[in-house]
């Protein structure tokens, strides 16, 4: 027996340390940066000195990098294996999964098609990229608040129903926000500790194999 309804339930994930088991753009600063500017800018954005808008901005102006060298440090990117099994199981049953990130749009197309996943729609920041540079483009960010480069929660509400059973998968600040508008939390790391801390209910995590669970016993 069912017990959500696969024609109203919609499922957001983070990217970052949630579908990847890394940092993708974190870790290519200290390899592709030509000096240190990137560290003092990571540092403000954690004090909450600056939006992360800013610091990506930032960061990205001090990458030395091409589309060569980015794609040979994509192609050995890993995703929890978990995501596929999802992926493929949630689609099986009609449910809508859509991916929110940060992060920007030829990183994570790029990574989904070499690792074989098809049919889950993006919303992230996106780039553009020069012969030697690349060229960051923010089409989601909010008007009225500065915290992230990517509203996040703009593009969750452009996608749900009156009746949408909301599933947030994440870890980080910027989940923050999407996250309390969901009926179902799966947390870690930032993201569980803003949960716990106002004792706000949500499943914690370690991979996804914990969603891959919860989904096949809820949509079996």
């Amino acid at each position: 027996m069912k017990i959500i309804n696969p024609d109203k339930c919609v499922v957001f994930f983070d990217f970052d340390n949630t579908i990847s088991t890394c940092d993708v753009f974190d870790n290519m600063l200290p390899r592709f940066s030509r000096d240190d500017l990137w560290v003092s800018l990571e540092k403000k954005w954690k004090k909450g000195h600056i939006g992360s808008r800013a610091c990506l901005e930032g960061q990205i102006k001090g990458l030395s990098i091409d589309k060569v060298s980015l794609n040979k440090y994509l192609s050995g990117i890993k995703l929890d294996p978990y995501f596929k099994k999802i992926v493929n199981g949630l689609s099986a049953s009609g449910v809508k999964i859509i991916v929110l990130s940060d992060n920007f749009d030829y990183i994570l197309k790029r990574i989904f098609k070499l690792n074989g996943i098809k049919g889950v729609k993006v919303y992230s920041n996106k780039l553009k990229l020069g012969r030697d540079a690349l060229i960051p483009i923010f089409p989601y960010t909010s008007d009225t608040c500065h915290i992230c480069a990517h509203c996040k929660t703009k593009n969750l509400l452009a996608n749900i129903g009156r009746d949408s059973i909301i599933i947030y998968i994440g870890d980080g600040r910027s989940d923050v926000c999407p996250a309390q508008y969901a009926d179902i939390v799966f947390a870690k790391d930032e993201l569980l500790e803003f949960f716990k801390e106002r004792k706000m209910t949500c499943f914690a995590y370690k991979s996804l194999k914990d969603a891959y669970d919860f989904f096949k016993r809820s949509f079996a």
